[in-house]
């Protein structure tokens, strides 16, 4: 019971800190400030369950239609369950940076009909990058130094 807690809380935070930073968190240019807790799953299993539920409804919400609503929450999903496979392992680190990178960047290069893919590539890579290591990992650190005390 306690795990299903943890993973709805996880999606809650996810669909909140997505729709508190809006503005940041849809298009070629973002910094999805919830990809921070994409980090989690090393501490925490359900977390790749609640990423996922998580990225599916603030999609939904979002307003890009299908492409981001199932590809961007399935390249969550893969991410998250990578960063678990590979937990404190350099993988486990970058899967969330670059799959986001180049698969969130080939669907919007598509719907979107942007004239180049690479460009994008290094967008969504640098907005990624920044949030995990910036905001991710000393999230992390906490969550690992504190788990006995939280939820």
């Amino acid at each position: 019971m306690k795990r299903l807690a943890r993973a709805g809380i996880i999606a809650a935070l996810y669909i909140t800190l997505v729709f508190v930073f809006q503005a940041i968190s849809f298009g070629p240019v973002q910094l999805r400030v919830a990809e921070a807790l994409t980090l989690l799953p090393m501490v925490y299993p359900e977390a790749i369950g609640g990423l996922y539920v998580g990225a599916l409804l603030a999609n939904i919400l979002g307003g890009q239609g299908p492409w981001d609503i199932f590809g961007g929450s399935f390249v969550t999903l893969l991410a998250a369950y990578l960063t678990y496979r590979y937990r404190g392992q350099i993988i486990g680190y970058a899967s969330p940076i670059v799959l986001n990178a180049f698969l969130v960047s080939l669907y919007l290069w598509y719907i979107l009909d942007l004239p180049a893919y690479w460009p994008l590539v290094l967008s969504i890579g640098a907005g990624q990058s920044a949030v995990v290591l910036i905001l991710g990992i000393p999230l992390l650190r906490f969550v690992q130094k504190y788990q006995s005390t939280l939820l």
